[in-house]
């Protein structure tokens, strides 16, 4: 497996420049303490990514505002308690996409949602805590107790809110296959799990964050 100095490297010559790169990787790197925020503000994260899941992510962004209030600030027990006469609300709703199965797993993740804090004292906790070395493990517990979070949305989801992690995009999952973490698709466990041990390795070999790391990848192979 390479060293991420020599990941960096690469990148930094793709991109033209130490300081180019730095640019670059700083953009969309922003990294908060996520245990901080309301668990109103994790379902609507959720929820945005869900929605702009292969649609057009300037429509939904443009929409939002109208997303907050048909869902009620994404208040978490009012969402749990979503009705048939809600959903009929919200299927005729023109301030929102009106996608029925995504519309009703706001309903689902606000269970999820709701259940975490219960376990945990809050959802914010559970996700803010969780260690970015076992960042396969908090996937895999979104996909299985959540709704569409699996892939690369749930992924998303945490990056917007701040948590610490990387993206299994194309551009590194390609680099991951280049650096020889990988030799073929990244979505089965045995693959994830070395994906994440590479992670773990760069962060204790560069003091990097996960965040800057999973876009120093991106960028030693997109152009």
């Amino acid at each position: 497996m390479e060293k991420f100095s020599t990941i960096k490297d690469r990148a930094a010559k793709r991109k033209g420049g130490d300081a180019a790169l730095e640019k670059l990787v700083s953009e969309h790197a922003h990294i908060f303490d996520v245990s901080k925020l309301s668990d109103d503000r994790i379902l609507s994260e959720f929820s945005k990514r869900v929605f702009q899941a292969g649609f057009n992510w300037s429509v939904v962004e443009k929409k939002w505002p109208g997303f907050e209030s048909a869902f009620h600030g994404f208040d978490i027990t009012r969402n749990v308690f979503m009705s048939d006469d809600d959903l009929d609300a919200h299927l005729k709703n023109t301030d929102i996409v009106r996608h029925a199965t995504k519309i009703l797993s706001v309903r689902d993740n606000a269970i999820f949602l709701s259940d975490l804090a219960k376990e945990y004292g809050s959802a914010a906790k559970c996700i803010g805590e969780w260690p970015s070395s076992d960042l396969v493990g908090l996937w895999q517990l979104m996909k299985k107790r959540g709704s569409r979070l699996g892939g690369t949305t749930g992924q998303y989801a945490l990056r917007f809110m701040g948590k610490d992690c990387f993206i299994l995009s194309r551009s590194v999952a390609t680099a991951l296959q280049h650096a020889g973490v990988i030799d073929g698709p990244t979505t089965s466990k045995t693959a994830q799990a070395k994906i994440q041990n590479a992670f773990n390795v760069w962060h204790d070999q560069s003091g990097e964050s996960y965040t800057r790391i999973s876009r120093t990848l991106a960028m030693s192979v997109d152009n």
